[in-house]
């Protein structure tokens, strides 16, 4: 019934909480925390052994920090130890030498002696026991046979002393299955209410007991059994235990109940969850489920020991055992009764059962409430879920104090509950729960911070050039207001025609038309790792060595402006064909130095060059209307660029500029140097009479070919020499 509730709420939890958000409504992400909280509710409800390990690591952490302070109340321990077997003799004892142990503390008042031993076989030193050891060699007279056989025994002895007073016997539990398992005998009558704490308490199977006469005389019978965790820590002492259908009372509860001289323990259950209370007499003892007491133990005193043999000579005075709980047991190390305790000492198993004692007594004991579970499970969720939603909206730094607040909230509540009030709270479920959506959720808010970052990066480069962008998430110290002097080539582009076909044609087609050839124009610019600086209406102004230097910009700029031509070209001619006016593109080329870097005020940057190197590229692509080239690159370029075929245009004075600068027109690198131009070229710039002849031959030739035609028309003016003064752009 218990599963299949589980597995139901289980089936509705994973199908509500997870896979409608994470699949129906496709928001992924907030399945995360959900999951992270489910793997810890799971977790929780399953308690695998790690888990256990590390809630009881927490445990006795807080208990070493806050031992138990020790009381003097009435419970002693009558200790076996290594002084008293020196003196009195190895162990086990002569029962007559137990006898007078027992009645020397009955005598001295004690309230009640519980042994932490079992008797469960005969004493060995009793005459009846020795005569058939006796050496079949050395033949007793009948006379000295007679006498040790009319020799009281030892364990009769014993049973005598036991029925003078309160005395309370050990027997040990087994969980081996036993071919005929032997019952043990318990004294105590147990009342129960809401029903039977059976299903409850650990179980047994076997047992071994004292022997019958012993038991009979005593008048009490507790188990010795301690139900260690997994690692051996004795943290919890059952009051009660099974064995078969029989409810059977440990050592502490039966020593508790001769105390007090009551007949009947009482247990109160709560039905379909366990043990709620104990009562011995008018003492009420709050348990687990499984019918524990939780130790809260203290460091170790000397005075809950009294050493056996000083006892027995009467060193021990009577005021120190009369109406005190008495616990006979063993400390000596060759006698192996020793026990890991949450302090992280070795101590001997009868210091449980006395600090038990102690703590029934001072009602100073740990207690883990009945809405522990829910308190911790409840904080699990919202914790968990609220430490996942934040990691996952909020900035960092947030979300982790958020997350380091929350994890010192419950590591600091569980604290106080056990130093302020001695409860149990668990913190570890809560805290892995936290870590876990914490770590989770940072992953997917780093994945997505990821994923933003590529798309604001590839949103900025449709707006600023690639390797601009590049290099500033490369070097964020460089967006600073500041410039520095750097070589750089220019390139600038501009398209004939391109008003007369924005009047002639419907916009929304015409931006569609501009839209292809800007689109071809910067992805070869961005090939050629040119930085885009601006874009005017259909011209372009392209940057090389900059951001980051490039020793061939040169090179780049006149390569890049040989491709765009031939590019142009074919969309131009494609566009012809279609019926569509679309002109040629005239550039403009050349290199010097500039001061570059980021212009404009704190509000918005500008990455830019500043310096006349620009100008000049700007006027070079200006001078090819007047010239009839499509490209005009400067001198300072094709010296960088020895490899390309070029001719001459002539020395340029630019608007604005007093000084000339030698402008070529570069060739394809298929196109062999053109000699003729060349000749022609130099008799015009030595003013040779000639000139005018040559170029006549040429525009024969060459009916198309704009750039002798506009030397040509110089000469027919009268002309000479290669020096043209532009007045225009």
């Amino acid at each position: 019934m218990w599963l299949t509730s589980t597995l139901t709420s289980g089936r509705w939890c994973l199908d509500t909480l997870v896979i409608r958000p994470v699949f129906w409504r496709r928001n992924w992400e907030l399945g995360v925390p959900l999951l992270a909280m489910l793997l810890c509710v799971l977790g929780y409800l399953l308690e695998p052994l790690p888990l256990q390990t590390a809630r009881h690591a927490v445990i006795d952490q807080f208990q070493r920090w806050q031992p138990r302070s020790y009381q003097d109340v009435p419970v002693r321990i009558v200790d076996i130890d290594d002084a008293s077997l020196q003196r009195l003799g190895q162990w086990p004892w002569p029962r007559t030498r137990i006898a007078e142990l027992t009645q020397r503390l009955q005598q001295a008042g004690a309230a009640v002696i519980a042994f932490d031993m079992v008797f469960s076989e005969p004493d060995r030193t009793s005459p009846a026991a020795i005569l058939p050891l006796w050496q079949p060699g050395r033949q007793l007279s009948p006379e000295v046979r007679a006498q040790l056989e009319h020799l009281p025994d030892h364990d009769a002895e014993l049973a005598k002393v036991l029925a003078q007073g309160r005395v309370v016997l050990g027997f040990a539990l087994d969980r081996k299955p036993q071919s005929q398992p032997q019952l043990a005998q318990s004294k105590a009558h147990f009342v129960a209410l809401n029903g039977s704490p059976l299903p409850f308490v650990p179980a047994f199977v076997g047992s071994v007991s004292g022997l019958p006469i012993l038991v009979a005389a005593a008048q009490g019978n507790g188990a010795l059994s301690f139900v260690p965790d997994a690692d051996g820590v004795v943290r919890r002492v059952p009051m009660v235990l099974r064995q078969g259908d029989s409810l059977l009372p440990t050592l502490s509860t039966e020593a508790m109940r001769v105390a007090l001289g009551v007949a009947n323990i009482t247990t109160r259950s709560v039905p379909g969850i366990g043990l709620e209370e104990l009562r011995i007499g008018a003492l009420s003892l709050p348990t687990t489920a499984q019918g524990e007491l939780w130790l809260h133990y203290s460091q170790p005193v000397p005075q809950r020991y009294l050493p056996a043999w000083k006892v027995l000579d009467g060193s021990v005075p009577d005021t120190e055992l009369a109406g005190k709980i008495l616990l006979i047991g063993a400390s000596a190390q060759g006698l192996m009764d020793l026990r890991f305790s949450a302090l992280g000492a070795v101590i001997p198993g009868v210091e449980i059962h006395a600090q038990l004692l102690e703590q029934m007594l001072t009602g100073d004991r740990l207690d883990r409430p009945v809405w522990a579970d829910s308190v911790e499970l409840l904080s699990l969720i919202v914790g968990s879920m609220l430490v996942g939603l934040v990691a996952l909206r909020a900035r960092a730094l947030l979300s982790f104090g958020l997350f380091v607040g929350l994890l010192a909230l419950l590591w600091g509540g569980a604290w106080r509950a056990f130093a302020t009030h001695q409860l149990l709270m668990d913190p570890i479920v809560p805290s892995m729960a936290l870590v876990l959506s914490f770590v989770l959720s940072s992953i997917v808010g780093h994945v997505r911070a990821e994923r933003r970052q590529r798309w604001v990066k590839q949103a900025f480069s449709r707006y600023v050039s690639p390797n601009l962008v590049d290099y500033l998430v490369a070097h964020p110290e460089s967006l600073t207001l500041s410039g520095q002097r750097q070589e750089c080539s220019f390139l600038f582009t501009d398209l004939q025609g391109f008003t007369t076909l924005m009047e002639g044609m419907d916009p929304g087609r015409t931006v569609s038309i501009i839209n292809r050839y800007l689109d071809g124009m910067i992805a070869i610019a961005f090939a050629h790792q040119g930085t885009l600086t601006r874009i005017v209406g259909d011209g372009l102004a392209i940057m090389f060595s900059a951001p980051l230097p490039q020793a061939d910009h040169p090179l780049r700029a006149l390569e890049c402006a040989l491709e765009m031509q031939k590019f142009s070209h074919q969309y131009a001619d494609e566009l012809n064909a279609q019926g569509i006016a679309f002109g040629q593109t005239r550039m403009g080329v050349h290199c010097g130095e500039v001061i570059v870097g980021n212009f404009g005020g704190s509000t918005i940057f500008d990455y830019r060059a500043l310096g006349d190197p620009i100008n000049t590229a700007s006027r070079l692509e200006g001078a090819n209307r007047y010239l009839g080239t499509l490209v005009c690159v400067s001198q300072a370029v094709m010296a960088k660029c020895p490899s390309f075929a070029a001719r001459p245009i002539g020395r340029l004075v630019l608007k604005g500029k007093s000084q000339p600068i030698m402008v070529f027109e570069p060739l394809d690198m298929t196109t062999t140097p053109d000699a003729d131009y060349r000749q022609a070229f130099e008799s015009m710039r030595s003013c040779a009479p000639t000139a005018h002849a040559a170029f006549e031959q040429l525009a024969h030739e060459r009916p198309t070919d704009k750039l002798v035609a506009m030397h040509l028309a110089r000469l027919q003016r009268g002309e000479t020499g290669d020096l043209m003064v532009l007045e225009g752009k």
